[in-house]
């Protein structure tokens, strides 16, 4: 059947609806940064989807508001009712959230969860990994919809799935995978290595309905942490390091006018040379988290599960930086190696003849003592420049805007 050919048939008809209103409203309430920037490209596609895959007797409208509680705040009861607040302040018939903070329930890692009841769901972006955000973000949201609009119970579930059975070839054309009225999203390769199950829930404090989580416990928190790295967007952090590479190279290229640093990376082995650039990572990534008190103590977040997530998602994000400005380092001295350092003068120094090798290992040595030196470049570098990397540091800038938006509500509310 052609995407833009529509179809009216009892499996569309939502529960207790009685059609009064042509008009459904959808209000997307991304998190700040990278949830905001998804829901922005997805934001004007989702209603000729809904309408097509979801209901067609109804035109459907999305919003997108960006709200700083939804990624301050990892308690679900908390996201919901300010959820459902913006829903009832917009007038919207669903609202769905997107956080980019992990989301635990009842010990188990949480994708999404929706409230046919309160018309509410919510999605945590990193737990979707670091494989492409986009369409597997847009098949959830029209899933997680679907969900509230014709019910989760099983009869309502085996209805959608006659109706999307007999929408196999739009929802193909759409580029929607998912073809299962009980998946989150269509399988892929990640999916396949990190399975996820749905769970139906009869009673529950925040009145959930459906919840999905991560099946396999170790690879989905493996997924999670490198979905909140990329939800720091460790490349961001590149432009920060400029001083630490310029201190870093000038030291360098002043230690290879001494012959000491000619004669050890003609002697080293390469276990040696592996070992130091180790070492000199580390010293960085360690004098980084000391100098800038980048280190989330436990009080911030009142669980140890998410200070742990937290303290490795920055030290993972760091060491992405600091490994591509060991990279930027290398390719310098290389560059200079090669150029300034003549072939038989190098020989002269060692004393025993040298092949094309010698000059990639000599760049290789002064790349991680120089390393090491720019850790003094590390001290030049704002606190808040650096900070920005850390998860838990953003958290307390969006809890401090949430603090100043309310008492700036209060005083408004106490004017006369």
């Amino acid at each position: 059947m052609p995407q833009g050919e529509r179809e009216t048939t009892e499996t569309n008809t939502p529960n207790g609806d009685d059609n009064r209103d042509a008009l459904r409203r959808v209000g997307l309430i991304p998190a700040p940064e990278l949830p905001e920037r998804i829901a922005s490209r997805i934001v004007d596609e989702l209603p000729e989807l809904l309408e097509n895959h979801t209901d067609d007797r109804y035109r459907w409208q999305v919003d997108c508001v960006t709200d700083p509680l939804i990624g301050a705040d990892d308690v679900t009861s908390d996201i919901v009712a300010q959820a459902e607040k913006l829903k009832h302040d917009n007038d919207w018939d669903y609202a769905v959230c997107i956080t980019d903070l992990p989301l635990f329930r009842t010990g188990r890692l949480t994708l999404a969860e929706a409230s046919e009841s309160r018309g509410v769901a919510v999605l945590s972006q990193p737990a979707f990994g670091a494989s492409p955000l986009r369409r597997r973000l847009r098949e959830a949201i029209l899933h997680l919809v679907n969900e509230m609009h014709h019910g989760s119970a099983n009869d309502d579930r085996q209805r959608q799935q006659r109706h999307l059975d007999r929408r196999a070839e739009a929802r193909i054309q759409s580029g929607i995978r998912n073809r299962s009225a009980r998946d989150l999203m269509g399988w892929r390769l990640s999916e396949r290595l990190v399975p996820i199950r749905r769970v139906t829930l009869d009673t529950d404090e925040q009145d959930i309905d459906v919840r999905f989580v991560v099946k396999a416990r170790l690879r989905g928190h493996v997924k999670l942490l490198v979905g909140m790295v990329r939800a720091n967007r460790p490349w961001t952090i590149l432009p920060t390091f400029r001083r630490i590479v310029a201190v870093a190279f000038a030291t360098g290229a002043y230690g290879l006018i001494f012959p000491t640093l000619w004669q050890l990376s003609a002697a080293y082995e390469p276990y040696r040379f592996s070992l130091l650039m180790v070492a000199a990572i580390t010293a960085m990534v360690v004098w980084l988290i000391i100098a800038h008190g980048l280190w989330e103590p436990q009080r911030y977040t009142g669980s140890p599960r998410l200070t742990h997530f937290y303290n490795l998602t920055t030290v993972l994000t760091l060491l992405v930086g600091v490994g591509c400005s060991y990279a930027i380092l290398f390719l310098l001295f290389l560059i200079a190696v090669v150029v300034f350092v003549p072939a038989p003068l190098l020989e002269a120094t060692i004393g025993e003849p040298i092949d094309w090798l010698n000059f990639p290992a000599l760049a290789w040595l002064a790349t991680s003592v120089a390393t090491v030196a720019g850790a003094l470049g590390a001290s030049l570098e704002s606190d808040e420049t650096v900070r920005n990397a850390t998860y838990g540091y953003r958290q307390q800038l969006r809890h401090r805007k949430v603090r100043e938006r309310e008492q700036a509500a209060r005083e408004a509310d106490s004017e006369p």
